[in-house]
């Protein structure tokens, strides 16, 4: 039995990785493994040949995520408008390692820096139109909005004793009173809609671009069925301007959910800020930035 490598993160590296597919899927056990240029952290993500990838959890919170990707993304694939990656395989625990894992397609595509799209108020008319496709996907027994999604999908106000303690620790480095309105608008805007499908974790990172257009989006480890508010995030975190405005207008809402959608992009903001992104100025200056067109907006809409 392997005994992972302590430097790889939770112990896996690329050799545990051809252990795994070795022992459980002979068929590519001569396919060379190698990490990904951009890894995520939840999970780790090998590629396996040129058409495939290894995504193995790193902790034992993420772990929900696989057997729903698996169950799930096939039965959503064929609604939505762009390629999701397809599941190929479901690993289980051994070598070593304590979780289940899958195999996936690869696709081709690069994270959606700004710089590598041509016309970002037609990319967020396309991140809008995904949003869209995916919540009328068929909602009946798919997941609820729980710990799987991280709380994604359910309310705000799940997070409120943490948002409340990193108003406190910001007194001063941030408009506390004016985040503490926002995000008690957010509380107060309680959903009432129909369950439906969203994604969790639309940001930069998930979306894929080719030849400057929108061409993939990935990580569906935080989606579920609830309220698609989450999914609105993106309107601060990497649109601003025209962009902002063509999303807003594309993906729609009402006005609740918009102040929802506020609340959960002040805590994300507020929560990086208080941890590791606030002794590193590149991105401390980016939390800052979303929290004051988070704030603005608010005012803007009232």
């Amino acid at each position: 039995m392997a005994s992972p490598n302590p430097d790889g993160r939770a112990g896996i590296d690329a050799a545990l990785v051809q252990q795994l597919v070795s022992a459980q899927f002979p068929q590519w056990s001569g396919l060379p493994v190698t990490p990904v240029e951009i890894d995520g952290w939840d999970n780790r993500t090998y590629r396996l040949g040129d058409t495939m990838t290894a995504r193995l959890p790193t902790a034992a919170g993420c772990v929900p995520a696989v057997e729903k990707e698996h169950l799930w993304l096939p039965r959503l694939a064929p609604s939505l408008p762009v390629p999701v990656r397809p599941v190929l395989g479901l690993g289980a625990p051994g070598e070593g390692y304590p979780f289940p894992w899958s195999v996936r397609g690869w696709l081709d595509g690069e994270t959606a820096a700004r710089a590598r799209i041509d016309d970002l108020p037609r990319f967020a008319v396309a991140v809008a139109g995904f949003l869209l496709a995916l919540q009328r996907c068929e909602a009946t027994g798919g997941p609820p909005a729980g710990a799987h999604s991280w709380y994604r999908g359910a309310s705000p106000a799940y997070y409120d004793e943490e948002t409340r303690r990193c108003l406190a620790a910001l007194e001063g480095r941030v408009d506390t009173d004016r985040a503490r309105t926002v995000w008690e608008a957010a509380l107060a805007a309680e959903w009432r809609g129909e369950p439906v499908w969203f994604h969790g974790d639309i940001a930069s990172g998930n979306l894929l671009v080719r030849g400057g257009e929108l061409s993939a989006v990935i990580d569906f480890g935080t989606s579920g069925v609830g309220d698609p508010a989450c999914d609105l995030v993106i309107a601060w975190g990497m649109f601003e301007g025209a962009a902002r405005e063509a999303f807003r207008e594309a993906v729609g809402q009402d006005a609740g959910t918009w102040a929802r959608a506020r609340g959960w992009a002040l805590w994300k903001a507020l929560l990086n800020l208080t941890g590791d992104a606030g002794a590193d100025p590149g991105r401390a200056a980016n939390e800052l930035r979303v929290i004051d067109a988070v704030l603005a907006d608010h005012e803007r809409s009232g």
